[in-house]
């Protein structure tokens, strides 16, 4: 029996029925990057998380507009507006221009989700381009009396907003604790309360990127931009609002505050945020040392990894992880995901040569119902993941003949696997497009090891570098060398 659709909403802190607003259409925003860097894994495994949201509602005969915003702009280095704006100073550090770091930056960010096999949203929008809905936004929570100026810069006034609305609804969190660990402002900051936030900001006259506004030049603060945006594509009110858990406590809680106190309804129905990486059980962060870019990830070029792992692998882990559950880096299992991936993707190869029997041994429906229940539970793909396995054994005693299977029940199979491993969870098989570089490879790298026995390290070099400079990386080990491509 198929189980009706449940989502874990971060408001109601449990699972709900899936009801969007106006079905078919579902309304999904999700958080983009800030586009100053190269974009993390953590991002990575948001946006590969609510790609699987995308591709299985869409499977299930939603019509979705997936939002995801790119933020170019008004993005301060601290969360309480504090410090250089962060496009600014890695402006100045680069020499460039602030657009040209983002362009940068975003062109990086959509080629690392392409490689991820992501597929693009519906709309992908920039803070910068939307500077007049942001300030038309300020306005109205202006007159509705939720926010106020000081000096050119506009405050959104959050203990007048708490009078009336929840301010902490989303993280559950005591509002007097809140203030009472946040710091005195002693003089230094010109806003009111101690949790109030920016919504436009002021320029100095040496700001890269400022804007006209009623209230002199200046530029949005980091908040404005979603709410903004979001009401703009989805309505004042949408059905799922993503992102990840870093964002909750303050970034989302502001949006909500934001959008309550313009449109006086709370913006999205459902909340949901992906959990956090760590590495060999601790938290990933650049200070920590641990951390890895996605090119690291890929070439295997970090002190931390053993070798270089496939981007369709690395999806395949981050997969096999429930997206509200925290995910674990470490060789070990990376490795395993590895190997798991070969396997699925060997059944799957061997799915075109599996001839039909009158009869049929096996019965492929309760697994496809399994499957589909799995992803009713709050799109629990590990557990649709350990379906499709059990699928790929039968796959395999079908072909060495230890089962048989009718047509029906084969057209059944092939349909599940194609349905679940390319549609929904957007995986795709390296190794099909890999075989003659493969060999190639293997012939080189023979070649160099070759060379590095004879003390013909220049040889060896050589090669090394030319691979590289055509997109191949080595990487020498105990265990041998390694490639990947880069």
């Amino acid at each position: 029996m198929i189980q009706e659709l449940q989502l874990y909403n971060t408001i109601s802190r449990k699972k709900e029925i899936f009801e969007p607003l106006n079905a078919p259409h579902v309304g999904m925003y999700v958080c983009g990057p800030t586009v100053y860097s190269d974009v993390h894994l953590g991002n990575c495994r948001t946006f590969i998380s609510f790609d699987l949201i995308f591709r299985y509602l869409t499977y299930t005969g939603y019509k979705v507009r997936y939002v995801r915003n790119i933020t170019d702009a008004g993005h301060l280095e601290g969360d309480r507006d504090e410090g250089d704006d962060k496009f600014a100073k890695r402006a100045k550090l680069e020499q460039l221009e602030p657009m040209e770091i983002v362009q940068k930056y975003t062109l990086g960010f959509h080629e690392v989700l392409r490689l991820f096999n992501t597929l693009p949203p519906s709309i992908e929008p920039t803070a910068t381009g939307h500077i007049v809905e942001q300030i038309e936004m300020i306005k109205t929570i202006i007159n509705n009396g939720y926010a106020y100026e000081i000096d050119g810069t506009i405050y959104f006034d959050v203990e007048k907003y708490s009078k009336t609305y929840n301010y902490t609804i989303l993280t559950n969190r005591n509002l007097e604790d809140m203030l009472a660990n946040t710091r005195e402002l002693n003089g230094q900051d010109d806003k009111r309360g101690r949790l109030d936030f920016a919504l436009w900001i002021k320029a100095k006259p040496e700001t890269l990127m400022q804007w006209p506004s009623p209230w002199g030049m200046g530029f949005p603060g980091w908040h404005i931009e979603c709410s903004a945006m979001s009401a703009k594509y989805l309505g004042q009110e949408f059905d799922i609002h993503g992102g990840g858990m870093d964002l909750a406590a303050t970034h989302h809680t502001n949006e909500i505050a934001q959008s309550e106190a313009c449109s006086h309804v709370q913006p999205a129905k459902y909340w949901m945020h992906t959990n956090m990486l760590t590495v060999n059980g601790t938290r990933m962060s650049k200070s920590a040392g641990n951390g890895f870019l996605p090119h690291e990830l890929f070439t295997g070029d970090h002190p931390l990894l053993r070798k270089g792992y496939s981007p369709m692998t690395v999806r395949f882990f981050m997969l096999q992880a429930h997206y509200r559950s925290t995910l674990d880096f470490s060789n070990d299992a990376l490795d395993a995901s590895e190997k798991g991936l070969k396997r699925l993707m060997n059944a799957m190869a061997l799915l075109p040569k599996l001839v039909p029997s009158e009869q049929s041994d096996v019965e492929i429906e309760p697994i496809r119902i399994n499957c589909i229940n799995a992803m009713n539970d709050d799109f629990n793909s590990p557990v649709a993941i350990a379906e499709l396995f059990e699928a790929a054994r039968i796959i395999n005693t079908i072909y060495d003949g230890t089962n048989k299977i009718s047509a029906e029940e084969l057209e059944k199979l092939k349909k599940l696997m194609h349905d679940f491993v390319f549609d929904i969870f957007g995986l795709k098989n390296e190794e099909a497009d890999n075989t003659n570089l493969n060999d190639v490879l293997d012939m080189i790298i023979s070649l160099r090891q070759e060379a590095k026995s004879n003390k013909d390290y220049a040889t060896s070099d050589s090669i090394r570098i030319g691979l590289q400079k055509i997109g191949i990386q080595l990487k020498d080990s105990k265990e041998g060398t390694t490639w990947t491509k880069i």
